[in-house]
């Protein structure tokens, strides 16, 4: 005789304890959940085969950074006797005394961080202006200047150089920061890629603000420009990389030394044009401080893309 409560639940159910056999999640060692977290001995293996692969490869791209900051504090005997070691024997900080208190690398410096910053800003103003009106503009020509915009990013930058050197000598700006600034202010990579993504983003957006009275621009500044965040951030890095490691353009936009850029700089002490002998530590150095910034803006900003872009998904 079974014995039930007032419900008309059996004892097991009057406990609280759950019947066998229900198949509630998680209750039982053969659910879906508990496989899924058991490790075979094989899965164990392959992962550590994978893992070691991945550790492996890391070095290997990371190793030539590594040399290159260590040979940095070494002295030059040292260097030259063993440049590939990661540990320096004397430690000194000589190479970086004279970038700093013997050379010019602080106008280099400088002048690539005016550069940079100008052209960073200015990239992203214009060229999300321009994704925009691809976009969303309806004109004629439209289809026409985007497949310019395409053509553009099949030519070879150094097709390019001659022409930019005429340009800049016949409209007056050659050797000016002028003529290091305004070629690059227009990219046809970043124009295609704000274009996408404003493509993406829904009219019905925008229609709410153009009944509120807003105009093109409006709608463009407050509505459609902050929900386009992971297209910016991206620009901004591209942008920022790419004017901050640019040499062939200031090559032949410039030849005062007032203006060197540290790419140019850096070129020259590479070569040999500003010292005598192999200079491994001066030239390592100077490499080594080119890198911090880039570094720091793209661990800065992966996660901010990364952040953005988890939003956008959930949202």
């Amino acid at each position: 005789m079974t014995i039930t409560d007032d419900a008309g639940r059996g004892p097991d159910a009057a406990l609280g304890a759950e019947p066998i056999g229900s198949g509630a999640p998680g209750r039982t060692a053969s659910s879906p959940r508990a496989r899924r977290h058991r490790l075979t001995p094989g899965r164990v293996a392959g992962q550590v085969v994978l893992y070691g692969v991945l550790a492996l490869l890391a070095l290997v791209y990371i190793y030539p950074f590594l040399v290159q900051v260590a040979t940095s504090f070494k002295s030059e005997q040292e260097a030259a006797l063993d440049p590939v070691s990661l540990l320096p024997q004397t430690f000194t900080v000589a190479a970086y005394e004279r970038l700093f208190l013997h050379s010019d690398f602080p106008l280099w410096f400088a002048n690539s961080a005016i550069v940079t910053i100008c052209v960073t800003l200015g990239r992203v103003f214009f060229v999300s202006l321009a994704g925009y009106a691809l976009a969303r503009l309806r004109f004629r020509g439209r289809a026409v200047v985007f497949a310019m915009v395409v053509a553009v990013m099949a030519v070879p930058t150094v097709v390019l150089l001659i022409p930019k050197f005429l340009v800049l000598k016949q409209i007056g700006i050659y050797d000016s920061y002028a003529g290091m600034i305004l070629p690059l202010l227009v990219d046809a990579a970043g124009v295609f890629i704000m274009k996408n993504f404003f493509e993406s983003i829904p009219v019905a957006v925008e229609e709410q603000a153009r009944i509120d009275g807003a105009g093109t621009f409006r709608v463009f500044w407050s509505i459609v420009l902050p929900m386009a965040r992971p297209a910016l951030i991206t620009i901004v890095i591209l942008s920022f990389q790419g004017s901050w490691n640019e040499l062939s353009h200031f090559i032949i936009a410039t030849q005062s030394p007032g203006l060197t850029t540290l790419t140019k700089g850096v070129a020259s002490l590479a070569s040999g044009q500003l010292s005598q002998g192999t200079q491994y530590p001066l030239k390592l150095a100077a490499a080594a401080i080119m890198t911090i910034p880039v570094a720091v803006l793209f661990f800065v900003f992966q996660r901010r893309i990364v952040n953005t872009s988890e939003g956008a998904v959930k949202g």
